[in-house]
């Protein structure tokens, strides 16, 4: 696509605070509290409270509020609708990443600038599918940007955990499953067959659930009316959980993981976990070659995660791409499971 204006200096860049725009005035997941914060979605290493005003998906009204407070002073916008501020058009796209996650399309003068956030390629039952919105300048993640992150088919991994959820049942074992309270648990969720057994959850993720099923997302019936999870239960806990009071109390079990890092030699042992199941909310190297591609900008600029070897792949083949220095760069598994 041409860009009939080139602006200099470019219209989003970063500052002590984040990601800005400056001749709209804004922010994109700002790191601190500021006037105008554009929210990609509600995991806390892009959702930060004590912004003046907010901007997010509609979709994700409700997690923010959970996230950030009942009170803040929220904007929303429906998926390929714009609004325009200090006369930059911004319009928000599905990420896939997790319900209500945006891509944030900004335009000034004919230029286009998208910022994806987080997002992943491949269906889940519980966001809207990534769409690929064309632009000059393409801002992406690369929490996975290595070569070795290739991701299995989803549906043949949901297919695991109920296989190895039904074969500890009939054990007269209970399933600890660790995912990220935000987005991973309710994907695992809309896949459990609840015909194995009951299904437990903590209580921050029932609420995340319940913010999800206001949306129309299917989850099914959760048995959280007792602490005491019975023989053939499975119960999904946030990462934080291992090694707590709640899984030792909890003797007769078996642990595992669903993240992207489970595809990492030895992240498994690592984690103490019986099993590791290879799912993630993020695209893997294939998906982010991929979404440049259909993105097909003239500069990219990488950020957030293995930043520098995803830059000097593009260069190599011959895409203009530059790195963006965040704090989030290279993330740890420890890192992201406290951010989500």
């Amino acid at each position: 696509m041409p860009m009939t204006d080139p602006l200099s200096p470019p219209l989003l860049q970063i500052n002590e605070n984040g990601l800005f725009c400056q001749v709209g005035n804004f922010y994109i997941d700002p790191w601190r509290s500021v006037d105008f914060a554009v929210i990609t979605h509600g995991h806390s290493d892009h959702a930060k409270a004590h912004s003046r005003a907010y901007l997010c998906a509609k979709p994700s009204a409700s997690i923010l509020r959970i996230r950030l407070g009942k009170h803040i002073n929220l904007q929303t916008l429906p998926y390929g609708e714009s609004i325009t501020h200090n006369g930059v058009k911004i319009s928000l796209h599905p990420a896939g990443h997790i319900l209500g996650s945006a891509q944030v399309r900004v335009e000034y003068k004919g230029e286009v600038w998208v910022v994806t956030g987080d997002y992943k390629r491949e269906p889940d039952l519980t966001c809207d599918p990534f769409e690929p919105v064309p632009c000059h300048t393409l801002v992406t993640e690369s929490t996975f940007g290595l070569p070795i992150f290739n991701w299995p088919n989803p549906e043949e991994v949901h297919k695991d955990i109920n296989a190895w959820w039904d074969y500890n049942a009939i054990q007269g074992k209970i399933c600890i499953l660790f995912a990220y309270s935000l987005g991973k648990a309710q994907r695992l969720l809309s896949q459990l067959d609840a015909n194995i057994g009951p299904i437990h959850t903590n209580p921050a993720i029932s609420a995340i659930n319940k913010a999800y099923e206001a949306e129309g997302v299917y989850l099914p019936n959760l048995d959280n009316s007792s602490g005491d999870a019975r023989p053939g239960s499975l119960l999904i806990v946030p990462p934080s959980y291992l090694n707590s009071r709640f899984t030792e109390s909890h003797y007769i079990n078996t642990t595992a993981h669903a993240s992207g890092w489970m595809a990492l030699k030895g992240m498994q042992i690592q984690n103490r976990s019986d099993r590791g199941f290879v799912l993630s909310d993020h695209a893997d190297w294939k998906g982010l070659l991929q979404t440049v591609e259909d993105c097909n900008p003239e500069k990219v600029l990488v950020t957030h995660g293995f930043v520098e070897p995803l830059v000097k792949y593009l260069n190599e083949t011959g895409v203009q791409a530059y790195a963006l220095n965040t704090p989030y760069q290279a993330e740890s598994p420890i890192l992201r499971e406290q951010n989500e």
